[in-house]
């Protein structure tokens, strides 16, 4: 794989963290655009680093696989620090769904699936920027 892949790679991932960051961002929620941005990117870089030594092994393809699983649990661990339970409530479910998704992006990034990224990107936008409460959509 080239660099010029490898660094178009890495800058979709980055612009992808980056959209979605922002958003949460300027809600001020706990996972800005810091926190979402290095999801993003950290993602891209596992599986661009098994993709680059499954070609170096000549195939070893599973090891691929086995880091998408790794990324996974991973990023689930992490959007699990984000959830609180209060007393009647449920707090930060929505930031560890956007840390988790982008997560995914960051993945299908460096699997080289830039369409796919792009496209879960501009849905999880549209959807975590819906203002919607017990199920109904609020001004």
């Amino acid at each position: 794989m080239s660099t010029e892949i490898l660094l178009a790679r890495m800058g979709l991932s980055l612009a992808c963290g980056m959209v979605i960051g922002w958003d949460r961002e300027r809600k001020h929620k706990p996972a800005g655009v810091r926190t979402i941005t290095l999801v993003c990117m950290g993602s891209t870089l596992m599986m661009l680093t098994a993709l680059l030594l499954t070609h170096e092994a000549e195939g070893a393809s599973s090891d691929v696989i086995r880091m998408l699983q790794g990324i996974v649990t991973g990023i689930g661990f992490l959007g699990a620090g984000t959830v609180i339970q209060l007393e009647d409530r449920v707090q930060g479910l929505t930031t560890a769904a956007a840390i988790w998704i982008t997560g995914a992006i960051g993945a299908a990034v460096g699997a080289g699936y830039y369409a796919l990224a792009m496209m879960g990107t501009l849905l999880a936008l549209a959807i975590i920027s819906l203002n919607i409460k017990n199920g109904f959509p609020h001004p």
